[in-house]
């Protein structure tokens, strides 16, 4: 088993399955960052994201609304990530305060 630090920020809306992932952060003894984002140690074997993603799918009702994202450091590289294990990226609220174009960042800033 190997053991990394991860955060985990998530949104399920209105209707989401807050109780059955509260339970399971609480079963990992997280830490509360800010609204809807966390921190834990996380024990897995092989993939960290293949196992983390499996690991919440069977303990919360996952949606067509649910986003989860976890930040990571990958062993191999010591690189900072970011992946999403559902859902995926929405125009944020601030694009229309820039004219640039908003990209996924998936490396270290």
């Amino acid at each position: 088993m190997t053991s990394s630090t991860i955060w985990l920020s998530f949104d399920f809306g209105i209707r989401g399955d807050y109780e059955g992932l509260y339970s399971w952060l609480a079963g990992y003894k997280a830490k509360e960052c800010t609204d809807s984002v966390a921190v834990l140690n996380y024990r897995y074997s092989g993939s960290l994201i293949d196992y983390l993603k499996e690991d919440i799918k069977k303990n919360v009702n996952i949606d067509k609304r649910t986003r989860i994202y976890v930040i990571y450091r990958e062993i191999t590289s010591n690189k900072n990530k970011g992946n999403f294990l559902f859902g995926g990226w929405r125009t944020p609220a601030w694009a229309s305060y820039d004219l640039a174009e908003v990209g996924a960042i998936d490396d270290e800033v």
